[in-house]
């Protein structure tokens, strides 16, 4: 796309010099774009999820471990179970960079699937835009099964802009496990 639109630019100004400005400009419209989105996603999380933790503590339904390594917090991971469906999704699961690849991915994975057992849920779910090729062999080794990807989803902080549907696409990945098979 990126290609072509410098191509279209060369063609029509016939100037070679818009050749690296043309690029550059799209690359900075899709760098603020995606941080805009990304900086509205957060804000709405912390300002949801992150700050009603009485749903975590009052329900058997939600819950949220915080793992911890010398008083600092590490990592988290979050459950949101609907009993209708006897499903549970895994939500939040973050790593902070300086401890990944230290098992602290692993364990929390583990923990929400010992809750999803307990609790005796049928399915569990997660879906993720991650980029991260390590993310999704965690997924992986924790047993989910890729079922599914959109190109172009737009995520929760996007809105009817224009501009971020042009530069804010990302793909989004569905992940199953059948909990009947770890019984």
């Amino acid at each position: 796309m990126y290609f072509l639109w410098t191509v279209v630019c060369l063609i029509l100004t016939q100037s070679w010099w818009m050749l690296g400005i043309v690029p550059a400009i799209v690359l900075c419209a899709r760098y603020y774009y995606s941080r805009m989105v990304i900086c509205s996603l957060l804000d709405e999380v912390v300002s949801t999820d992150l700050k009603d933790t009485d749903k975590y503590k009052n329900s058997p339904d939600h819950c949220l471990w915080v793992a911890e390594l010398d008083g600092q917090v590490v990592g988290m991971v979050a459950a949101h179970g609907n009993q209708t469906t006897r499903s549970v999704e895994l939500n939040r699961m973050s790593v902070d960079k300086r401890f990944r690849k230290c098992g602290i991915g692993m364990a929390l994975g583990r923990k929400f699937l010992e809750y999803a057992v307990a609790q005796k849920y049928d399915i569990a779910t997660l879906g993720t835009t991650a980029y991260s090729p390590a993310a999704h062999q965690l997924y992986k080794r924790l047993g989910f099964h890729l079922v599914g990807t959109i190109n172009g989803y737009n995520t929760t902080g996007t809105t009817a802009s224009v501009l971020q549907r042009i530069f804010y696409r990302v793909r989004h990945h569905y992940y199953e496990l059948d909990l009947q098979s770890l019984n």
